[in-house]
């Protein structure tokens, strides 16, 4: 594959660098030639194979003088997003080499050496031969390797539009520096690490240790209890039924996507490619196909609908063109692939890409005065009152896309009577029965939609879930036969739009001291081609950045129309921007004023008195305000005083590694929205619930059991709690069984659910203890099954549903945390290391703990994908160039931190709120910003270090580390020259050897 395909091998590299040769056979005719010599080569014929590799024993050779030190060096060298998993690297190394000692210098004679270069934007590894003759038979002195680094620079250069050039070869050059500076005489004393016998580079460790901490209460058991989620087992040993798991009727049919290429485009037709069997292929369905009285609709919000296809133009590159229907999936997703789409693009304005382009003209989305937030205070006053200001800073959020487990899945199967039955992914399937009944032009009476679970969802299966089982229902309401879809991950990532970017332009003044007097936002919020949520952003934006009190906040917010797919919800959307822009500010006024930033966090965290000015309609009684609490508490469990010193201790002995600590709050506001449930206790005791919210695998299921039992052993018959429990079973939702399910989002549904079932439990209860008192005075004890039993023959109507819509002045509240997060910077990759992440965070009274430590654990991992890791680009055209797991990387076991310790706080009684408790299911994630801090931390103290070595002119105190901190972005912050920087500087202020 590194010869034919060009693939970026880390193994070719290795195996060069050894000095490998390849046997080649060609019929009877056997070749030898070296590894090097193959790469060159054009690629084997259809009769010549590859039989073997050998790599020669290399044996050190005896020089005249006995008495001489030899010794023999090989080492690999890799810097990918990944340290340890499926990830291609920017660069790989592998260096050899044969030192002795010289006796006059007392420094290292390199005698011979073999150095090769991979993966960095060529089509494959060499050997740096000029590089190599420089080096051999001289003495390693600073002169010396100051050269061969040079010549490294100007040799591992990668091709135009490789991405990360400099990047590439900077760390190419930094790997030399590492392997052969510890031998210099110019690391003789300072080298950090030094060659012992089984080499010098060290094995990081892949296991990481944590602790969870909780306060049990048993006042609602099971409740509160930290029980198993519900189906756990059956999704361990895979026997969990999804949406795609339903066996296909007969006759089923499979579908895929078209999508346009082009941002804004007339499409002439679409063609099916000769390649593709035309046999496979049982429809093309587009707009055409919508039958009379139907509408061209693929999603709806109380903000408007989204087409289901475009029709004559193509307004973004994703928009979906067509439905392709096969006999199978892969068919059909050949058949798609390969689908030829004529475009015109003449006579058509430019399409609109970007922020600023919809800004010149004037290309918005309206925001409803009741979701547009309101300022506080008069921010020209606070701006007179500043000591310092700083006008026009800008931070720009790119997007991030859900990577839910499984991908967008549907199954349409027509039923008698113009009737269909839709299995869909989603979370919110009372939305996708109503588009679905439109598109087809049917009663909703005509539709049912069934979700069991869900494999991830993110906000990814809410609004972008509905086109998915809409095109699936229209092709079985045309073709009268079943349809199906399971969308590929690389479609699915170029439709799904993801997280919103933004772009903030702000204005801070403020104190000596750090208090901050007046803020003032211009927000530009890419919304993309169609509303979808986008109206909801600004709104989500305020008031998480409203953590602080900013003393006067004054802000503009557009939200822009822009020819690229539209963005939809995502896990805190709005939020987890809005928390960060934050924390960028306050970096900003710290290094303004040379201090710790975390001390400027401190000193503008809410009193009761700011919170409410900021937070009128959420802000909750005196004793609710938990942040101070949890900030001094996080400070002790973490020991944040005594690693603040020994990170500061750890920078000044160690050169090219840096840590940085950091401290993140959070204030988030939430909203309880109003939920179904039903509740039947069926002849043998048994209990069914039915509730709208949908069992994303964030434990609702778990909790909504909980409840019941808690609820139900109210009647206190004759039984344990934990028996009640294992009798309840939660069924799935089904859209003409139990309606108004409204949408699975915001963190609340589980505690919306379980009130609704308590309301139910409430009334079943009411009901029975008539019986129950008198079977009691008849027979002195009541067992549940016999209580059933008898209300059975005596028909008390043993089943009931409710809504559960709390008041509006008690609809919204706010919960806290605080995370501390540390992380190592190696200077020469940019790679990054999370040592340790400690987090403490509200849940009120948990409903139940172990579920509330994995979604608080679950959102802060996905929160590190985001803020260090995950990007999500695009070309020219708007279309997602990251469209697989090659290209976008989430967190995995060697990102995540290595100590990972979670507190959930037990915060007392709340007596709006469910049993006391809280959510936890999106606040999280933005507590990640405390790794991106750290690593700024780092980068800084990196910054520092560059101008004590006379670097004084790029690299000042202030910088903006880019969303996601990657490495090429982090190695750029550092210094891409920072190796050749410090040589530079020993040499002209030390006496070493030139």
């Amino acid at each position: 594959m590194a010869q034919r395909e060009h693939f970026p091998s880390d193994i070719a590299t290795i195996l060069l660098g050894a000095g490998a040769f390849v046997n080649i056979r060609s019929g009877t005719a056997y070749e030898t030639v070296s590894l090097e010599e193959f790469l060159e080569r054009p690629h084997l014929d259809s009769k010549s194979v590859l039989s073997s590799v050998k790599i020669p024993l290399w044996e050190l050779e005896k020089g005249r003088n006995s008495g001489v030190d030899r010794k023999l060096l090989f080492e690999t060298y890799r810097a990918a997003p990944r340290a340890h998993g499926n990830a291609l690297a920017y660069v790989n190394a592998a260096f050899l080499a044969e030192l002795s000692s010289c006796g006059s210098s007392g420094g290292a004679v390199l005698n011979k050496c073999l150095l090769a270069f991979g993966a960095y934007g060529k089509k494959h590894a060499i050997r740096a031969r000029e590089v190599e003759k420089l080096l051999t038979g001289r003495v390693l002195t600073a002169r010396v390797l100051y050269e061969a680094i040079n010549l490294v620079k100007a040799t591992v250069v990668p091709e135009e539009g490789t991405g990360s050039e400099a990047y590439r070869s900077s760390v190419a050059v930094g790997f030399l520096f590492e392997f052969l500076s510890p031998l210099c005489t110019l690391s003789s004393k300072d080298a950090e690490e030094n060659y012992e016998e089984g080499g010098h580079v060290k094995c990081p460790r892949m296991l990481s240790s944590s602790r969870q901490v909780f306060q049990l209460h048993i006042d609602y058991r099971p409740v509160g209890e930290p029980i198993v989620t519900s189906g756990a087992a059956l999704q361990a040993s895979g026997e969990a039924v999804y949406a795609d798991d339903i066996p296909s009727p007969e006759n089923c049919l499979h579908g895929s996507f078209v999508y346009s290429t082009k941002p804004l485009a007339r499409v002439r037709g679409i063609q099916v490619n000769p390649k593709s069997q035309s046999n496979w292929i049982s429809g093309l369905i587009n707009y055409k196909d919508i039958p009379k009285g139907g509408k061209n609709v693929g999603s709806m919000t109380i903000f408007g609908s989204e087409p289901l296809f475009a029709d004559d133009f193509t307004q973004c590159a994703g928009d979906r063109l067509a439905f392709l229907v096969a006999g199978t999936q892969k068919e059909a997703d050949v058949a798609s692939r390969l689908a030829i789409v004529n475009y015109d693009l003449e006579n058509l304005e430019a399409p609109i890409l970007t922020v600023e382009d919809a800004v010149a003209r004037s290309s918005f989305f309206q925001v409803p005065p009741f979701l547009y937030p309101k300022e506080v205070g008069d921010f020209s006053k606070g701006m007179a009152e500043a000591d310092h200001q700083i006008f026009s800073a800008e931070v720009k959020i790119d997007s991030q896309y859900y990577f839910y487990m499984e991908s967008q899945t549907a199954l349409a199967v027509p039923d008698e009577d113009n009737c269909m039955v839709v299995y869909s992914s989603s979370q919110c399937p009372e939305y996708v029965h109503a588009t679905i009944a439109q598109c087809i032009g049917v009663p909703e009476h005509n539709v049912r939609v069934i979700t069991r679970r869900v494999g991830g969802g993110f906000g990814g299966k809410a609004i972008k879930s509905m086109p998915v089982a809409t095109a699936c229902a229209l092709a079985a309401h045309v073709l009268r036969q079943p349809v199906r879809i399971y969308v590929n991950r690389k479609t699915d990532m170029i439709m799904a739009g993801g997280r919103h970017p933004m772009k903030i332009t702000y204005s801070v003044g403020f104190k000596s001291t750090g208090k901050i007097t007046a803020l003032k936002l211009d927000i530009l919020v890419d919304a993309g081609i169609y509303t979808d949520i986008s109206p909801v952003i600004p709104s989500n934006f305020m008031a998480v950045l409203r953590k602080y009190d900013w003393g006067a906040l004054s802000f503009d917010i557009k939200v822009c129309k822009t020819n690229t797919v539209s963005r939809s919800a995502m896990r805190g959307p709005g939020e987890v921007q809005g928390s960060y822009v934050a924390e960028a500010i306050i970096e900003n006024i710290a290094s303004t004023l040379s201090v710790n930033a975390d001390c400027v966090r401190k000193i503008n965290l809410h009193t009761h008195d700011s919170l409410m000015l900021f937070h009128p309609d959420s802000s909750g009684e005196v004793p609710e305000y938990t942040l101070s609490l949890i900030w001094e508490k996080l400070a002790q469990s973490s020991e944040y005083s005594q690693r603040r010193e020994m990170v500061s201790e750890f920078n000044k002995c160690n050169v090219w590694k840096k840590r940085g600590l950091s401290c993140v709050p959070i204030v988030h506001e939430l909203i309880v929205r109003p939920a179904p449930g039903r509740v039947s206790i069926l002849r043998d005791g048994s209990i069914v619930v039915e509730v709208g919210g949908i069992e994303l695998g964030q434990g609702l299921w778990t909790k909504v059991k909980q409840m019941t039992a808690f609820a139900l052993g109210l009647i206190k018959c004759d039984a344990l709690e934990v028996d009640l429990l294992e009798k309840v079973r939660i069924i799935q939702a089904d859209t003409l069984s139990l309606i108004q399910g409204g949408f699975t989002a915001g963190s609340t549904t589980s505690e919306s659910s379980c009130e609704a079932v308590r309301l139910c439990c409430e009334i079943l209860v009411e009901r029975l203890r008539p019986l129950k008192e008198k079977l009691k005075t008849e027979m002195g004890s009541v067992q549940w099954e016999m209580l059933i039993q008898q209300a059975h023959m005596q028909v008390v109507n043993l089943s009931t549903s409710s809504y559960s819509g709390p008041d509006f002045s008690s609809n919204r509240y706010l919960t806290y945390g605080a995370a501390v997060s540390e992380v190592e910077v190696n200077l020469l990759t940019g790679g990054t290391t999370i040592l340790r992440s400690d987090i403490l965070y509200d849940c009120g009274r948990s409903l139940n703990p172990a579920v509330d430590l994995g979604q608080i654990e679950g959102a802060y991992v996905q929160g590190i994908g985001y803020f260090m890791l995950e990007e999500y680009t695009r070309n020219s055209d708007g279309l997602v160039t990251s469209d697989g797991t090659w290209t976008y990387k989430i967190p995995t076991v060697d990102t995540i931190p290595k100590q990972f310790n979670v507190e959930i706080l037990s915060s007392g009684n709340h007596k709006n709120r469910v049993l006391s408790s809280k959510a936890c299911g999106e606040p999280p994630l933005l507590l990640a910003s405390s790794v991106h801090c750290a690593t700024r931390a780092a980068v800084r103290a990196a910054r520092e270090q560059l101008q004590s070595w006379g670097y004084h002119d790029e690299y000042g105190p202030t910088f903006n580390l880019e969303v996601p901190a990657v490495m090429p972005t982090v190695k750029e912050q550092c210094g891409l020259d920072n190796v050749e920087t410090y040589m530079k500087w020993k040499m002209s202020t030390h006496r070493v050897e030139q």
